[in-house]
């Protein structure tokens, strides 16, 4: 037993120095695995062994904190400033909120208000209830006009066409959402009663739009109304947004007049075309006009006041003015002498040229828009090509109602004109009219379409399907001075034909070349 004792104690003595030593090893071990080494761009603690020892490590453990006591510091003022700002935003936010809806902080009601004062404030901003004045006449955005079954736009451009049809899917879907909102809103309770007929689309007649990027999209749609000559048009607008209904409003044009002003001088074939037009469509169709000739010189004015008076005899119609004036025509002078020359109260004026055709359907859309103090129409008319050369291929030339079709090969429209326009006389005497000091051709109707666009007054531009310009030769006078004779030269340019048939008589000889060579190939070949 006593030998059993003394090899215990000599065996946990050699396992307790074996332990020392291992511990003294591992020790080490640490030491030089922790110890960070210098690389003469970062400072390292100094070793245990080195000469400043655990009063080095104390220092550098100091310095390390205390760098990273300034890092949180800067970041917890960061976060601190951060958090001010943002209870500085929340609370303008909310004193915002208050005063724009009034209601009780976070409230539902208050959410709605903020988001109708959004919507109202998008619809100030998109020309809905007063123009905006623009500095040029090309800054006015202008309007699309549709149909149910077709969409009828400016941007043509040489893969476009002046209408669209079928109408693109997506194009589509938006305006028979439009069409339909319309529809149950004249079909609400509130707006109608139970002995007034229900509205479906067949009563859409026409409706424009246009989309300015940074407001929405405003539709204005018209619908048939309960009686003849009456509509009813809705306004809505798709602020980026749910489509909304801005106003409603029924309208009797039954009353309302259309003088209709021509300045002319000379030019009696066209004229005796111009009135077969007018008494188709304004004395038997409409029956709502009144015609006011403004002639310049003598030369053939007998003739064309004899057209006047033969149409007057022959469908018993007597609202017809002849103003006879000297000196050299003026389109500008002859309009403005037309429009003051009415005595019978506030009238619509309808400037038109004697080689316009219109049909008795534009006059509906002359009257719904343009509205007095508020709205003028500037209609974009189709200018037609010259049929020679758009039926050079054909046998014969058809007949002119045969000829006004709206597609790229007949015409284009004629978005740089401004001609043509509808407008309430008191508007244009407050305009301050034309600039009579332009004379000749052109200019004048440029000037008085930029007086209504720097006014407060609505300018509606649209293409319109029933107003068309017929071809003519187009010559441009030594006389003018140069601006308008370049303007007269681009308008005759671009009256001729379309780009591919303009470019298909600029390349005959090359196109004709080719066919010989073909037919003498043929003609090789067989024998």
């Amino acid at each position: 037993a006593r030998m059993l004792r003394r090899g215990l104690i000599a065996w946990a003595s050699r396992v307790g120095a074996l332990l020392v030593l291992l511990c003294c090893a591992v020790s080490v071990l640490y030491m030089l695995a922790c110890t960070p080494r210098g690389d003469g761009e970062r400072r390292g603690l100094p070793g245990a062994s080195g000469p400043t020892g655990r009063a080095g490590y104390q220092a550098a453990l100091l310095e390390w904190e205390e760098q990273h006591r300034g890092y949180v510091g800067s970041l917890q003022r960061q976060i601190a400033q951060l958090k001010e700002e943002l209870r500085g935003r929340s609370a303008q936010l909310r004193t915002a909120q208050q005063r724009l809806a009034g209601d009780p902080a976070g409230s539902p009601e208050r959410t709605q208000a903020d988001l109708l004062a959004f919507l109202r404030a998008q619809v100030d901003r998109a020309e809905v209830h007063a123009g905006v004045k623009q500095a040029t006449e090309y800054a006015a955005v202008p309007f699309d006009s549709f149909t149910l079954q077709k969409v009828y736009q400016l941007e043509t451009g040489l893969t476009r066409h002046p209408e669209e049809k079928p109408v693109r899917r997506d194009k589509r879907d938006e305006l028979v959402e439009a069409i339909q909102s319309a529809v149950e809103a004249l079909n609400s309770p509130a707006e109608s009663s139970p002995d007034r007929r229900p509205y479906t689309a067949s009563d859409f007649i026409e409706g424009i739009y246009r989309t300015e990027k940074d407001k929405g999209t405003l539709y204005e749609l018209t619908f048939r109304g309960d009686h003849k000559h009456q509509f009813r048009r809705l306004v809505l607008f798709r602020p980026f947004g749910p489509i909304m209904k801005v106003k409603k409003e029924e309208l009797n044009m039954a009353s309302t007049l259309v003088n209709i002003i021509v300045p002319l001088a000379r030019r009696a074939d066209k004229f005796r075309q111009f009135m077969q037009n007018f008494r188709e469509m304004c004395i038997q169709q409409d029956g709502r006009v009144h015609l006011t000739v403004v002639y310049f010189g003598k030369e053939e004015m007998n003739e064309v006041k004899g057209i006047l008076e033969n149409t007057s005899r022959a469908a018993n119609f007597r609202n017809i003015t002849f103003i006879q004036l000297s000196g050299e025509f003026s389109r500008g002078k002859g309009l403005d002498v037309g429009a003051r020359a009415w005595r019978g109260g506030n009238v619509l004026l309808f400037f038109c040229d004697v080689d316009i055709y219109f049909t008795s359907g534009f006059l509906d859309t002359c009257r719904l828009n343009a509205q007095p103090g508020r709205k003028v129409f500037y209609p974009v008319l189709f200018s037609q090509y010259n049929p020679g050369i758009i039926y050079g291929h054909h046998d014969a030339v058809p007949p002119l109602e045969q000829q006004l079709v709206i597609k790229k090969e007949t015409g284009f429209w004629r978005d740089f004109g401004f001609g043509m326009t509808c407008q309430y006389r008191s508007d244009f005497i407050n305009i301050g009219g034309f600039d009579l000091d332009i004379k000749g051709w052109g200019g004048e109707d440029v000037q008085l379409y930029r007086k209504y666009l720097h006014s407060d007054l609505v300018v509606v531009r649209t293409p319109v399907r029933g107003l068309f310009h017929l071809w003519h030769e187009k010559r441009c006078v030594d006389e003018l001075a140069p601006e308008q004779y370049r303007m007269c030269m681009q308008s005759k340019a671009m009256n001729e034909a379309s780009h591919g048939q303009l470019g298909m008589l600029v390349f005959r000889h090359e196109i004709e070349a080719h066919l010989r060579k073909q037919r003498q190939k043929t003609s090789s070949k067989k024998t």
